[in-house]
């Protein structure tokens, strides 16, 4: 991950701020060190004890020799350079490292002012070195510890009988001393570097909803390598000091083998996760990272074979507390393929082992709390190993846990599986009791967790805006005053328990249709931010009652998963308005007929909200025309209208059953209340088999106005005074098709209608005017012979 730059943020705020800052470390010095300057522990200078001597000597003899390389390859500043490093020189290392700390600490308090959220970044950098300087002490400390020990060994070789008993006990209470104050500092650099595996452990989880994150393992495994490194230094002087006739201290070996064991049994990883939402009888993958491995197993005659296997929450909970015996076999299901050997790589040094087609046959349902439901549980896939260490005659057994999964059966769990993850790799904390997760949370972390997923899946950068967040927040809690001020708990039943207000799904399920959709079909519609989408029906009457004839917007269906209405407005001759909903589209209906061809199909719409042209706005989303097919045929053409034809008068119920709203007393969100509309007339639909090149015709709501597909080229004037209606047909190629009930004996064969004269046919030979109870009948794709269809 790249390292952020200090003064790339200090060089573009104003001078002013930095005041005074350097009287005693040039500006243009500072600029050409950089990068230099910010990767030094200065800080970490704080006394005057030989380790801070050392490393202030240290950091002045790498600042003189950056400082001549500088000179080197810059003719500008040279004699600054010169100037700077004949004063450095002159003065004592700690103090000029004081004036380099506070300089930096001064920079960065004036920085975080203006940008706080470079705190993550430069928090990281000051753990990173902090590390270091452990691992700097520990060096330090351990030539203390060997100088000691080389003196005891003298004193007990060179001396007298009385001065030796005196040297020897002296030297031995300062080797207990030193070695004492190397563990506490190992086992804090250990402490730290295991941290570092839980917060990657944390971003790996947090990747599932969509979080950037660094996989890169091969730093965690240095500073695992490294920890381990200190502990094998340490042990040859418990040695060497054994050896010299001294009693090592009691306890001080157990502590050690303790310490050492819980490093190297934190060092298998799961580095790619199994599938979060696990369906039985499907083939996946997963593999495991051994971080010590090259180090413990590069001279091993068998590398250890890793199983794999799946357990419930309960007893993930049992193995957070004690970890798995030599016969653990325990496992909540049947999983094939479930062993690999670990290998190392020769060129990364990296040990691990690969699973390529494991395969979940079948899961044993725990007992489930309460009203929790099957798309709740959560298991794991446990990982375990275990290889004997020759170098103390010791046998390892070492586990990994994946992230939890939700074993399903069957398809139609996926999404309430989903929700069940979501929530866990939302809202789980870094330390924690397998698999516990709050039932409530800030409404704040989940408008983050829902526009992280929302921007990953879609694959945008085009993020939900604060109006989105704040409809969301209107619909999960079903309460149209909120505004964004307000920060609620919102609860798991909430999110995906209790159905929306007069709706059969939830908040999850409405919102994951919204997400597919985009992914599949909007996704540049949504870059290009041409969709509101986030936004209630009534907040659309606020928007556009007072926007031009024609003015359009899209939204998101309340009613329906996974569909897109457009919403635009029609003004009647005396300037009073109507805003008419279109029935949503769904991702069926956008796959045969793209968005934007819908937009350039449909003559009323003029301009999206707000007062931008739609053909400049959406022109490179139309479809372009082309002459002949690639294999030579006539291309064909499905083009759009709504129902009842293009007609400009907004009270004909056949283009919107909804009431005229006024165009006066609009207000804020929420406050438009629309008078009910009329109860809704019994719709038959009409029953179709699916025929070839004819998609299935839609039918009126009295929420939205029907579409359907309208033949390009034909003069839907020719002998027609308006829409042509049929009763309910049942088509059922090749065969002759039947009217159903109450036409028995209506037959009629598809090959013999000829456009609209034959429609019109039909209508006289039923004998009945169908265009108050009927919805218009769908006509054929025809060949496309107008070469100006895009006028």
């Amino acid at each position: 991950m790249a390292q952020v730059s200090l003064w790339s943020y200090v060089s573009r705020i104003g001078p002013e701020k930095f005041e005074n800052m350097y009287q005693e470390f040039p500006i243009e010095v500072r600029s050409l060190m950089a990068d230099f300057l910010e990767n030094q522990p200065w800080e970490y200078v704080t006394g005057s004890d030989s380790f801070c001597l050392e490393l202030a000597n240290t950091l002045i003899e790498r600042l003189l020799e950056e400082l001549k390389k500088i000179s080197r390859n810059s003719g500008v500043a040279v004699h600054l350079i010169h100037q700077y490093v004949q004063r450095i020189s002159k003065q004592d290392s700690v103090q000029t490292v004081l004036q380099i700390k506070c300089l930096l600490e001064n920079e960065k308090a004036v920085v975080l002012k203006q940008v706080p959220r470079l705190s993550v970044s430069l928090n990281q950098r000051k753990e990173e070195m902090q590390f270091n300087v452990q691992i700097m002490k520990l060096k330090h400390k351990l030539q203390q510890v060997t100088m000691v020990q080389q003196q005891l060994r003298d004193a007990k070789k060179n001396m007298g009988f009385h001065n030796q008993m005196h040297n020897v006990a002296s030297l031995h209470m300062q080797w207990e001393v030193l070695v004492k104050e190397y563990f506490q500092i190992l086992e804090s650099a250990q402490t730290q570097a295991l941290k570092r595996i839980s917060i990657w452990k944390r971003q790996q989880q947090l990747a599932g909803n969509g979080a950037p994150f660094d996989e890169n393992l091969i730093p965690l495994q240095e500073r695992m390598e490294t920890i381990f490194a200190m502990f094998q230094d340490i042990d040859r002087a418990l040695k060497d000091f054994s050896l010299l006739g001294e009693e090592v201290p009691s306890g001080l070996p157990e502590n050690m083998n303790s310490s050492l064991r819980t490093l190297i049994t934190s060092s298998l990883l799961v580095d790619k996760q199994p599938p979060q939402v696990l369906k039985t009888q499907s083939k996946f993958q997963a593999s495991v990272n051994f971080l010590l491995g090259s180090r413990l197993l590069n001279s091993s005659p068998k590398m250890p074979v890793v199983r794999a296997t799946i357990i419930t929450e309960k007893k993930a909970q049992e193995l957070y507390q004690t970890p798995i015996g030599e016969s653990w076999n325990e496992g909540a299901g049947d999983i094939e393929n479930g062993k690999s050997v670990l290998e190392i790589a020769p060129n990364s040094k990296t040990c691990g082992a690969v699973f390529k087609n494991l395969l979940l046959k079948k899961i044993k349902r725990c007992e489930r709390k309460g009203s929790e439901s099957v798309t709740e549980e959560k298991c794991a896939v446990l990982f375990i190993a275990e290889f004997n260490l020759n170098s103390i005659n010791t046998t390892f057994h070492i586990q990994a846990l994946s992230l939890p999964v939700v074993v399903i059966v069957h398809g139609n769990q996926d999404n309430n599986a989903k929700a069940t993850i979501l929530w866990d790799n939302a809202f789980s904390e870094v330390e924690r009791r397998p698999f516990f997760v709050e039932e409530k949370v800030p409404w704040s972390k989940m408008c983050h967790t829902l526009n992280m997923k929302f921007v990953s899946e879609v694959g945008t950068k085009q993020e939900l805006q604060r109006e989105h967040f704040m409809f969301l927040a209107q619909k999960i809690f079903n309460d149209n005053s909120l505004n964004d001020d307000q920060d609620r708990m919102v609860s798991w039943s909430q999110f995906n328990k209790e159905p929306l207000r007069e709706r059969n799904f939830t908040f999850w399920q409405w919102f994951d249709g919204v997400v597919d959709l985009t992914k599949k079909c909007l996704k540049d519609y949504w870059s290009d931010r041409l969709i509101i989408g986030f936004i209630s029906k009534q907040y659309v009457h606020t928007l556009l009652s007072t926007q031009p004839d024609g003015t359009f917007l899209l939204r998101f269906s309340d009613s329906e998963i996974g569909g897109i209405t457009i919403a635009h407005i029609l003004k009647r001759e005396d300037n009073s308005a109507q805003i008419q909903n279109i029935q949503p589209f769904t991702a069926k209906d956008l796959n045969i007929l793209s968005l934007g061809d819908r937009v350039r199909d449909l003559k009323q719409l003029k301009y999206l909200y707000s007062n931008k042209c739609k053909d400049d706005v959406f022109g490179r989303h139309y479809s372009k025309k082309t002459s002949k097919t690639p294999d030579g045929y006539t291309p064909t053409l499905i083009t759009l209208k709504v129902a009842g034809g293009d007609t400009t008068n907004p009270v004909n119920p056949l283009i919107s059953n909804e009431p005229t709203w006024p165009v006066n007393g609009v207000g804020a969100i929420g406050s438009i209340s629309p008078p009910p509309p009329p109860p809704p007339r019994p719709l038959q639909p009409p029953i179709f088999h699916h025929v070839e090149g004819h998609p299935t015709p839609p039918y009126s709501t009295p929420d939205f106005v029907p579409m359907l597909p309208y033949p390009e080229g034909c003069d839907p004037g020719l002998q027609w005074n308006g829409p042509i209606f049929i009763p309910p047909v049942q088509i059922m190629p090749p065969q002759p098709f039947h009217s159903q009930e109450p036409f028995p004996n209506m037959v009629l064969n598809p090959n013999d209608i000829n456009m609209m004269d034959e429609l019109q046919t039909i209508e006289d030979a039923l004998g009945e005017d169908f265009s108050s109870s009927h919805v218009l009948a769908p006509l054929s794709i025809v060949h496309d012979t107008d070469t100006n269809w895009m006028e």
